[in-house]
């Protein structure tokens, strides 16, 4: 277990000042069949939210079947950028977006407009109101495929690989931090970080399982490694703890015994229960360091 440290004060920006950041993004087809017989294309944008829960900037924009491509994209996401300044928000710091079949349309766009795209599955907010739109509002429309559709190819699995030197800690330990502690991450003292919003109707006693790394000469060197992989979440395989990150990569993180890996995996599964999945990792120089030179809040969840 975990003590949450005590807070280190409010160091945000003050409010009145226009909002930013990162841009989480989906630009694919939908289950809805056109007027033409051609399926529906759609854009939808989403600001990752941050771990206070302001509320998000949305975009959605539909796209002719026939004008997929990167231009009508670049022109998209213009309209967006200028949507957004005219809700108070400054243009995006990067897009994250997770499809592979798409990375080569969303990469040109971006650099057009000269943002940085990540390729990164870290896009829970996306993916929520993906879901949510696929619940609400794809059905309602005309010409709505309903029924089991096609799935997607299957991604090639490859083995995780090693950690790499730069990411291993000197030693690791698994543990538990009660959900309601993670209200107050952000104002924790803390390097590297990626905070996700607490869901407030959840059991604040319930427990957020995740995994501590402590490296006494190179913790926040190790952090900030550890972000460029965009942590997404973690798993046990084969008696192996993976971290999956990125938008396909898996990594090693442990070997464990037999005993070890049914206890962190029943974890894992009990937080897809009791707390939508979310996990966390964190990187101290010491165990009893009230510190974090990283800190990240992952989620298990399915994608579509």
């Amino acid at each position: 277990m975990i003590t949450a440290p005590q807070s280190a004060g409010d160091t945000g920006a003050k409010s009145g000042s226009a909002r930013e950041a990162d841009w989480e993004l989906d630009f694919y087809s939908r289950p809805i069949l056109e007027a033409d017989g051609k399926k529906r294309w759609e854009l939808l944008i989403i600001s990752t939210p941050d771990i206070s829960h302001r509320e998000c900037f949305r975009f959605a924009k539909r796209c002719p079947a026939n004008e997929v491509n990167s231009t009508w994209l670049a022109a998209a996401l213009r309209e967006a950028i200028a949507q957004a300044e005219n809700e108070g928000w400054k243009a995006p710091r990067r897009l994250r977006a997770w499809r592979s079949a798409m990375r080569t349309m969303v990469q040109r766009a971006a650099t057009e407009l000269k943002l940085e795209m990540v390729s990164s599955r870290r896009t829970y907010a996306l993916l929520d109101w993906l879901e949510e739109r696929e619940k609400t509002v794809y059905p309602q429309e005309e010409g709505f495929m309903a029924g089991p559709l096609a799935p997607p190819p299957s991604p090639v699995v490859t083995p995780p690989l090693p950690l790499p030197e730069a990411v291993r800690g000197d030693a690791w330990s698994w543990a538990g931090l009660p959900l309601g502690s993670l209200k107050d991450a952000g104002e924790w003292p803390m390097g590297f970080n990626g905070l996700l919003p607490v869901p407030s109707a959840l059991d604040l006693n319930q427990q957020v399982p995740g995994l501590r790394l402590f490296s006494r000469t190179r913790a926040l060197a190790l952090a900030g490694w550890l972000g460029g992989l965009e942590p997404v979440r973690l798993r046990v395989t084969a008696n192996q703890l993976i971290l999956d990150a990125g938008q396909d990569d898996s990594w090693l993180v442990s070997d464990l015994a037999p005993q070890e890996a049914g206890q962190i995996d029943e974890a894992l599964k009990q937080s897809c229960k009791d707390v939508q999945g979310l996990q966390f990792i964190a990187i101290q120089s010491a165990p009893d360091s009230e510190r974090f030179e990283g800190f990240w809040m992952l989620r298990d969840q399915p994608e579509p």
